[in-house]
């Protein structure tokens, strides 16, 4: 069985900065895409952060472009997701996704606050 173990988060002022990864363990094969989702305050759907897929195609929302980088590294089955100029609006507790075959899993979640 797959799991999503996601590491990062935190408390960050406006404008700074935070780090998110998150690791799959078990088999996700070698075509999949990973990525991140979110679900602020008051909000009842998660909505797309950033996704990339295994060959590094990636996918952003429009809300984080410029902002934000999502990365990975295969052969850890990690994904990655930097957040620089970070805003109060970012605030949100932040999903690992990943998603392979006909199979998909997400993880439990960490919270990002973006306050001063």
């Amino acid at each position: 069985q797959v799991q999503l173990v996601e590491s990062g988060g935190g408390l960050v002022q406006p404008g700074g900065s935070l780090s998110l990864s998150c690791t799959a363990s078990g088999n996700i094969g070698s075509s999949n895409l990973m990525g991140w989702y979110r679900l602020g305050p008051g909000n009842e759907r998660r909505d797309l952060v950033a996704v990339i897929s295994t060959i590094g195609g990636t996918t952003y929302a429009d809300s984080v472009k410029g902002r934000f980088t999502i990365s990975r590294d295969n052969a850890k089955n990690t994904v990655y997701l930097q957040m620089n100029s970070l805003k109060p609006e970012d605030t949100a507790v932040y999903y690992c996704y990943a998603t392979w075959g006909v199979s998909a899993e997400w993880g439990q979640g960490t919270q990002v606050t973006v306050s001063s």
